[in-house]
């Protein structure tokens, strides 16, 4: 009895002088998101600057983060992105046309028998199997913290894929806190591997396939008209042929970029953070399935010949104008953005949270991004927010509207995504957070659930909706 007492007393001692370290990750957290996107515009891409930017877009996606230990996570984020797209669609445009593989397969004939003229639009969404198409993707990250939770390591492995284009991405960074945690300080790299599997528009690949030869394949038994609507002689000196006779100097995309983070807590009521992000792109960067019209070379068309007056109206149901060429752009591009934040805490009801970015890069583009949002806490557990962002940008060096190249510029786009531009984007969300996660669906209590609506309009005319959605579970 004697001895046992300071046998007893000298293993409290040892278990008293343990650091208590806290995990970063007590449980496994799972996140379902969710986000529905419509938009519609008549500057599609894939017809040269002009015809229906109609699309609809759906992305669900499933986050995982799973402690390992006390300092270790794993994170799995992976998901798809189904969408159908008018302007994508018409990547073959052409109705009633046959298969053009040497069979008599009846794809110009209707259910009488009769023959098909062969028609199609920039205005009208084809039925062809690019219409629509579903983009897999998945990120496996892992971090480490130090045991003073001031150092964090952090990695990450990427893949995606759609039915053109495969990427393969890697990444690592790290960050470390001073000032008892007050400050911040960040670096990260991160590497993509990326191909195309590339796509053509019909015309241009047909035409490679045929031998070039008007009257082979896909061509064979169609009429092609002049800007007149007259049938041209495909076996006379006047007729339409692709500018270039080259499709993609490399199928490789590859991006390399460089990221560095500040942020600083001021006083009890304000956060700022600052970054600037060094990115350098090389390889294939112009999209095969965009086309290109120019100015200076004769027009050729498939259709009906009574609606090329008509041809840039939405009136326009049933001609195409076929390729001058695809987009071709430089084969590296050098960005870089440098943004801030700034967070102010008005009271416990009421936050502001700013954003501001400039952007710049060596294709003669300059932006500036800004953006607003107010959290409302308007209980223990309902937060709303406004929210509001104004973007701009001036237009690439390469960039002209529909029909507005010339065959004498090296490289050339009609993507507006590249032209001169405003947008603005209005957003209104409301959260519920459950701190003590009281909520329960079987063994995963209810940490928080989000859902946002946002309204976006380009000057350009293009209009887009967007709704969100989110659940965070804490898994028991």
């Amino acid at each position: 009895m004697i001895i046992a007492v300071p046998g007893f007393a000298q293993k409290n001692v040892q278990d008293t002088s343990k650091v208590y370290k806290k995990r970063v990750l007590e449980n496994a957290e799972i996140d379902f998101l969710t986000s529905i996107y419509t938009q519609d515009g008549n500057n599609a891409a894939v017809t040269g600057g002009i015809g229906s930017e109609k699309l609809s877009n759906i992305t669900p996606t499933l986050v995982i983060s799973v402690p390992l230990n006390d300092d270790d996570i794993l994170k799995i984020d992976g998901g798809i992105s189904a969408y159908t797209s008018a302007s994508s669609s018409n990547l073959n445009p052409f109705t009633g046309a046959s298969s053009g593989e040497g069979e008599d397969d009846d794809d110009d004939k209707n259910f009488n028998g009769d023959v098909v003229p062969i028609t199609g639009s920039p205005w009208v969404a084809s039925s062809g199997a690019s219409k629509s198409d579903v983009l897999t993707h998945a990120t496996f990250s892992y971090s480490h913290s130090s045991d003073n939770r001031n150092t964090i390591w952090s990695g990450n492995l990427s893949f995606s894929t759609e039915y053109d284009y495969i990427s393969f991405g890697l990444g690592g960074g790290v960050a470390k806190l001073f000032n008892e945690k007050n400050t911040e300080i960040g670096l990260k790299g991160k590497v993509y591997f990326d191909q195309w599997k590339p796509e053509f528009p019909t015309e241009l690949i047909s035409y490679f396939e045929a031998g070039r030869n008007l009257n082979n394949g896909f061509f064979s038994g169609v009429d092609i008209l002049d800007e007149s609507g007259n049938i041209i002689d495909k076996n006379g000196s006047t007729v339409w042929r692709p500018f270039k006779t080259t499709a993609l100097d490399t199928k490789n995309r590859n991006s390399y970029s460089l990221s560095f983070s500040f942020s600083q807590i001021i006083g009890r009521n304000a956060q700022f953070s600052i970054f600037v992000d060094i990115v350098q792109q090389s390889g294939w960067l112009a999209n095969p399935m965009q086309r290109v019209y120019f100015a200076d070379r004769a027009n050729y068309y498939i259709g009906n010949a009574a609606n090329i007056p008509n041809y840039v109206s939405p009136s326009n149901t049933d001609v195409f104008r076929l390729a001058d060429d695809i987009e071709r752009l430089p084969s590296s591009r050098f960005k870089t953005p440098i943004g801030a934040r700034f967070s102010f805490y008005i009271n416990e009801i009421v936050t502001l949270r700013t954003y501001y970015r400039y952007y710049t890069d060596d294709w003669g583009i300059y932006s500036h991004t800004a953006s607003l949002e107010i959290p409302v806490k308007i209980s223990g557990k309902f937060t709303i927010y406004p929210s509001y962002r104004y973007y701009t940008q001036t237009a690439a060096y390469y960039f002209a509207p529909f029909n507005e190249h010339l065959t004498t510029d090296k490289f050339y786009t009609s993507d507006y995504d590249l032209s001169e531009l405003d947008s603005q984007q209005y957003g209104f969300g409301i959260s519920y957070t459950d701190i003590f996660t009281e909520g329960h669906i079987w063994k995963f209590r209810i940490k928080n659930i989000d859902l946002k609506y946002s309204h976006y309009q380009r000057s350009t005319g293009l209009k887009a909706d967007i709704v969100s959605a989110g659940i965070k579970f804490v898994f028991e």
